[in-house]
């Protein structure tokens, strides 16, 4: 007999347990509802505390080449047992809606929450980071899971010296008519209009890749409006025509510690297809990186890169040093 009641949530009672348990990561209940799972899991004490809370998805997903994806996501546990539980059923309701494997944790698609930090490690964690306690990767596997994707954050402390060879691109990219300039803080809404565009047509390739509405991609945008430097995120554009961007913020949880900020986390990095050649992704980070030592950054971030995308092979080309490695997850239905 299972130690704890598992329930599917059905009412608004249960819905707010799920986003608010007083023993797991709270959740904002217009986010959950905006993400549309198919279903939500929790797991419970008899006495009705919550031990483990999951949802699904599998009607909206994204595609795998070799199989029909179903995702658990908004994955919180107390423990491995109530995990276990939670997982379990996770698998068993995919399985019965015609999923050959379950991949998690992923609230829903990749432009959301989604991996685990594998090992924590002695930096502190930086801004927009996922955070999680160290046993929650041992839920998956104990499971039956295995590694599906591996992803790293690398931190590089030169900043300011823009390489020769990139000096030289510049040139050349500058005499083709291409030009970098930072965004226009007037015109945000306009702006990030331009950032979705590219966004869509730069990541369509990507490892899990699932479109969303610009409505969505504005509502994950507005919170940082105020943190956003204009002069971090840097737009290339050839005649007029945006062809890459990159979008970099402070390190907010540093002032949170009551430290100085002097930390810039480098978070997107999206050049269009038609426009890979000529090193366009590289000068963006190398310029972004001596804006940031000019405003008196020390160190930037690259965070949360997939192993094989192009940013992670600029990140090495800066000599960064590894920082965390995180990891999504998946088992065969």
């Amino acid at each position: 007999m299972a130690p704890y009641q598992t329930v599917q949530v059905r009412t608004e009672e249960q819905l707010n347990d799920f986003c608010q348990p007083p023993t797991l990561p709270a959740l904002d209940l217009g986010t959950v509802r905006r993400h549309e799972a198919d279903a939500h899991w929790l797991v419970a004490e008899p006495g009705g505390a919550v031990v483990a809370r999951g949802s699904l998805w599998w009607s909206q997903v994204p595609t795998h080449p070799l199989a029909r994806v179903g995702i658990i996501g908004h994955y919180a546990a107390r423990n491995a047992v109530g995990g276990t539980q939670l997982l379990q059923q996770a698998c068993r309701q995919l399985a019965g809606e015609g999923c050959t494997m379950a991949v998690g944790p992923m609230d829903g698609n990749t432009w959301r929450s989604h991996r685990l930090v594998l090992e924590p490690g002695t930096d502190p964690a930086f801004f927009l980071e996922p955070q999680n306690p160290a046993d929650w990767p041992g839920h998956f596997t104990r499971n039956g899971f295995t590694i599906l994707a591996r992803y790293d954050s690398r931190v590089n402390h030169n900043m300011q010296e823009l390489l020769p060879s990139l000096d030289r691109v510049n040139n050349r990219l500058v005499r083709r008519g291409f030009s970098i300039r930072p965004l226009r803080p007037n015109h945000l809404e306009q702006e990030l209009h331009r950032l979705f565009e590219l966004s869509l047509a730069s990541f369509g390739q990507n490892f899990l890749y699932m479109p969303i509405s610009q409505a969505e991609f504005m509502a994950m945008y507005a919170p940082l409006e105020p943190y956003i430097v204009p002069e971090l995120t840097l737009l290339a554009e050839y005649d007029g025509v945006p062809t890459g961007f990159i979008f970099a913020l402070p390190d907010l949880l540093q002032a949170r510690r009551g430290d100085a900020i002097d930390t810039v986390i480098i978070k997107s990095v999206a050049v269009h297809p038609a426009y890979r050649v000529g090193g366009i992704g590289s000068l963006l980070v190398a310029r972004c990186q001596e804006t940031a030592g000019r405003l008196g950054y020390r160190r930037a971030i690259h965070a949360l890169m997939h192993d094989g995308n192009t940013s992670g092979k600029i990140s090495r080309r800066n000599q960064s040093r590894l920082l965390r490695r995180y990891a999504l997850f998946s088992k065969t239905l």
